[in-house]
């Protein structure tokens, strides 16, 4: 059945809006425009200009400044001129620009204005914006002064020459122009941006009026029909100033060649020289890289690495890392597919086992006097319990399940084994020591310390007692031993020494109860 018995049954309007749709997606998707970004007709910040001054690609002159950033095409001050133009020519026929540039200056009203050019030929120094007159292309011009007094500036405005027109200052060129829009482009607070569209000769000016730094938000300012330029020309940009005086500033310079579909898919001439030239260039390096090679090997064999270490020899340590984790991850992929291997061949043996079992019962079961199970039937014979396949894997996934808790019970088993070791250790190090806070018994310190009284006490009866020795010794074994005179002065002594040593003892536990309940406070 064809497209049209299908839609037989359609209601007519419905058929109607869908032809129509089908015709728009045809004509969008045949209006689909390949874009090229051209590097040789460009320049963006930053690094702008090069250190010399001048700016890859193009060349300017008059009062023209290059900066890194931005090229001023004329300060601000009076009767000043200046350009910039590509240096070579185009070698495409349907473009787009897009440039962002900066109009500002002290005064309500600003002279004299910025102009886009795309010429047969380089302008040079004159009247229009700073360029000459008589030109043979396209000029797109930002006026600023109102030199008719109309009111209606700043203007833009496009005009097409063919060499033969003089422009027409008194009227600010309206009566030359293709056409053109009242646009405020002086002293925005951001860059003011200008697309201007060149296709299958289609001239289309969008403006950006700078009032934000949305990057889509353009208006339409121009489109005229029927426009013929020359095939191939140069892209420039030029600024004037008056007895007033602006800031002309470029900021940057965008351009992109348009192709259609199918001469996107047309190699082009100009690519092809340059890729056989670019391949040369290289065969050419690559064959001088290997002479130089063979040479040092030749001259230095002792330090000539192996053909594999070459590539380890100019890695840094991130790259090699990542390499390392990326051939770990391969060994577990590696791992985890054995291992898979494995399961399989388990799985599979422990399915036939369970088959051969279940055969083994059923033809024991036919062997005997009772009859095989009818399965759905009303008879009298006893059914075989067999083994099913869910069976198998409940039995397997509770196999797993233990598996796993006897792994973590293990791992707990262990940590607890680690930390007790752990805890035995210290304890047999002495940092293990474990002290009562406000439960019966002695502080750890206390006991200390009522040990080195006990010994310095037993040092001092051990003095005393070897004294006393000496003494019997010097007065004779037969006498009587006498006391020295100065036994209750060593008594009394002792106790002074006992008293004291029991008010530390009280003082301190005091201190430290005082302690302990200002800590307290804190919890």
């Amino acid at each position: 059945m064809d497209a049209w018995g299908i839609m037989s049954g359609v209601p007519r309007h419905c058929r109607i809006l869908v032809i129509i749709t089908a015709v728009f997606v045809a004509i969008a998707g045949q209006g689909q425009v390949h874009k090229r970004f051209e590097y040789k007709y460009s320049f963006k910040p930053p690094y702008l200009a090069q250190k010399d001054g001048s700016v890859p690609f193009f060349e300017y002159s008059g009062n023209a400044i290059a900066s890194e950033e931005s090229v001023r095409i004329t300060p601000s001050l009076r009767s000043q001129k200046g350009m910039i133009w590509t240096k070579e020519m185009t070698n495409f026929d349907w473009w787009e620009i897009e440039f962002t540039f900066r109009v500002t200056g002290r005064g309500r009203i600003g002279a004299d204005g910025l102009a886009f050019w795309y010429t047969a030929n380089k302008g040079k120094e004159g009247p229009v914006y700073g360029s000459n007159d008589h030109w043979i292309g396209l000029g797109v011009f930002f006026d600023s002064f109102d030199n008719d007094n109309k009111h209606n500036n700043p203007y833009i405005m496009a005009m097409v020459n063919d060499g033969s027109k003089t422009f027409d200052h008194q009227n600010d060129g309206s009566t030359q122009q293709l056409a053109g829009c009242l646009r405020d482009f002086r002293n925005k607070p951001f860059p003011v941006k200008a697309r201007i569209e060149y296709y299958h000769n289609v001239l289309t000016v969008l403006i950006h009026n700078g009032m934000n730094n949305n990057n889509k938000d353009f208006e339409m300012c121009i489109r005229a029909e029927n426009v013929v330029l020359p095939k191939n020309g140069y892209f420039g940009l030029s600024a004037a100033t008056g007895g007033l005086a602006d800031d002309h500033d470029v900021l940057k310079f965008v351009t992109h060649s348009l192709r259609s579909p199918e001469m996107a898919l047309v190699p082009d001439s100009v690519d092809t020289q340059e890729s056989k030239k670019f391949e040369a260039e290289f065969a050419e390096y690559q064959e001088k890289l290997k002479q130089q090679k063979d040479q040092w090997a030749k001259e230095n064999p002792d330090k000539v690495k192996k053909e594999e270490d070459w590539e380890d020899l100019f890695m840094d340590d991130t790259t090699k890392e990542l390499r390392q984790i990326f051939q770990g991850q391969s060994a577990m992929n590696d791992v985890i597919r054995e291992l898979q291997r494995k399961m399989d061949e388990i799985i599979g043996r422990q399915e036939r086992s369970l088959s051969m079992l279940t055969n083994i019962q059923n033809s024991g079961s036919r062997g005997g006097a009772a009859p095989p199970p009818q399965v759905g039937g009303g008879g009298g014979g006893v059914p075989v319990d067999t083994i099913r396949r869910d069976e198998v894997n409940a039995v397997l996934a509770n196999q797993r399940e233990l598996v796993s808790a006897a792994r973590d019970i293990k791992n707990f088993v262990a940590d607890v084994h680690s930390k007790v070791t752990n805890i035995q250790q210290n304890q047999g190090r002495g940092q293990g020591s474990v002290q009562q806070v406000g439960g019966p018994g002695v502080p750890a310190d206390m006991q200390n310390m009522i040990a080195e009284i006990r010994d310095s006490l037993n040092h001092v009866k051990r003095d005393m007692t070897n004294g006393y020795a000496r003494m019997q010794q010097q007065g004779g074994g037969g006498g009587t031993a006498k006391c020295p005179e100065v036994q209750c002065t060593s008594n009394m002594m002792l106790m002074l020494l006992l008293g004291g040593q029991l008010f530390i003892i009280i003082a301190y536990m005091m201190y430290k109860d005082s302690k302990e309940t200002q800590a307290k406070k804190f919890y």
